[in-house]
């Protein structure tokens, strides 16, 4: 969206500048891992302002989209070569933004952020302006929140550079006129947000008589449908972008063992299923699949109590995998918040994956809900395992993805769990299950199979489910099942003839 409808106080109709500041908060700078000596800006389009209730559409194929909580303050009158002395009775007020960017196109714009912070309602101002005259321009606090908890709260005397210098500095070179805007820049915390996502910015004046605020500017982010076409840079990102866009490298997810070239970090966990393994697995039986590995000594590979949400569910896949720990209320502020573990492995699943969830065997609460849930399935997951509990669990069994688990709870994660880490060896339903093993789901439940024993372990269970047909077949007919289950010398000889071996 492009208006800026419900900003009230806010005099410009459009057209006018808005001007960012790159760093200005210390917390910010420390890490970013470099503190300037001067401030340095951008330039974003009047058509990305927006008001708040708005939405904010994360491009199809994009991947990181940051939020940045700031305070913006509004130029009142005219200002040129002004001294930092008067540059505040240049401002009529203050209000919350949120300086929303695209780090997929960062390297596309080449400095100029026009495409990765430029997009139609990329800049959400408001709701109310707080006139000038009522706040000490140094006495303010902005503060972010993403789904209902605070991911930044810093205040206005820690700025690198007051708001006067900003425009006392800015003036020397451009008039700035009324309407203009400057988003003074954001503090640490700013962080990677997904569809179904809500963030949430507010500025305030604690110390101020009637504690004025500018309300809160809400802004709720979508998933776009329309692809970029091919007449212009794609999105596109690397680790280092990963790291600038999640805050630092262990917020975004990146392993220091083994990283996924998908996501251009290095070794793949490992390879899609050979189709005819797939094919062999997906026409078999757990129980015929855990009889041969229990002949290898495999005992330990059955995912102990879950079962499918809808009957009749079939899964094959290679395991992508999700580990929560134990609630604590400091990790959970440090782990379970923003683009957590547990959004990142259901945003990036790709098809034929299966996400395989470690919750404890603690049922009490959801581990996945209908919105991650439709996600995998829009990404072509193969399924979604998990030792816990199912949220939204009709909807969830409405979806065509396969989902199995120790059945419905209405809690959200944060009562029991917190999202960890992805992409490592966990324990589900007691059944070890590292990244890569092949997952196997249906009416008795769910098996993990070593990926080295997938091919022979499925064209063994064909020939023997092929050897079990043949049998019920005899049982059918009125056969007794002593000596041809299973088949001792003299059914085997008949079997083998029939089959013409």
């Amino acid at each position: 969206m492009s208006s800026h409808q419900g900003i009230e106080g806010l005099p410009n109709s459009g057209g006018g500048k808005i001007i960012a500041v790159h760093l200005n908060y210390p917390s910010r700078a420390a890490q970013r891992g470099r503190t300037p000596e001067h401030p340095s800006y951008f330039l974003k389009p009047w058509s990305s302002v927006s008001g708040t209730g708005g939405t904010i559409e994360r491009p199809a194929g994009a991947e990181l989209l940051a939020f940045e909580g700031e305070i913006a303050i509004i130029i009142g009158t005219a200002a040129r070569r002004v001294r930092v002395e008067d540059a505040w009775q240049h401002v009529s007020g203050v209000t919350a933004a949120n300086d929303f960017g695209l780090y997929d196109f960062r390297s596309a714009d080449k400095g100029s952020n026009l495409r990765s912070k430029g997009g139609d309602g990329y800049t959400p101002l408001g709701p109310s302006v707080i006139p000038a005259e009522q706040i000490d321009p140094a006495a303010l606090r902005v503060r972010t929140w993403v789904n209902g908890v605070v991911v930044q709260d810093d205040t206005s005397d820690t700025l690198l550079f007051p708001f006067a210098q900003l425009i006392a500095d800015l003036s020397q070179l451009a008039t700035l006129e009324p309407g203009d805007v400057i988003l003074t820049g954001t503090p640490a915390g700013s962080s990677v947000v997904v569809p179904g996502d809500v963030v949430e910015v507010e500025v305030d004046a604690p110390t101020a008589p009637g504690t004025p605020t500018s309300g809160r500017l809400v802004t709720t982010v979508v998933e776009g449908t329309e692809p970029f076409g091919g007449f212009g840079a794609k999105p596109a990102v690397d680790d280092h972008q990963r790291i600038e866009a999640w805050g630092d490298a262990a917020a975004a997810g990146l392993p220091s063992d083994k990283l996924r070239d998908r996501d251009g970090l290095g070794d793949r966990v490992a390879e899609p299923l050979d189709p005819v393994v797939a094919e062999q697995l997906a026409s078999v039986t757990t129980a015929t699949l855990s009889a041969k590995l229990r002949a290898r000594g495999y005992t330990e590979v059955f995912i102990e109590g879950v079962h499918a949400s809808r009957p009749g569910t079939r899964m094959v896949g290679v395991a992508r995998t999700l580990r929560f720990v134990a609630y604590r209320p400091d990790l959970f502020a440090e782990r379970g918040n923003g683009f957590n573990a547990q959004k990142r492995i259901f945003d990036t699943v790709e098809a034929g994956e299966v996400i395989v969830i470690e919750a404890r065997g603690e049922r009490g609460t959801g581990t996945v809900g209908d919105v991650l849930a439709l996600r995998a399935q829009q990404r072509g997951a193969a399924g979604v395992v998990t030792d816990g509990g199912i949220r939204d669990a009709e909807q969830v069994a409405a979806f065509d993805l396969p989902t199995f688990s120790q059945g419905p709870h209405p809690s959200v994660l944060g009562r029991r769990h917190v999202p960890w880490e992805t992409d490592v060896a966990i324990t589900c339903g007691g059944a070890t299950v590292l990244p890569g093993d092949v997952i196997v789901g249906d009416g008795d439940g769910v098996i993990a199979i070593p990926r080295a024993l997938a091919a022979e372990v499925a064209a063994e269970a064909v020939v023997q489910e092929a050897e079990d047909a043949w049998i019920a077949e005899q049982v059918r007919g009125g056969a007794a099942v002593d000596g041809l289950f299973p088949l001792n010398a003299e059914w085997r000889a008949r079997y083998e003839s029939e089959q013409g071996r």
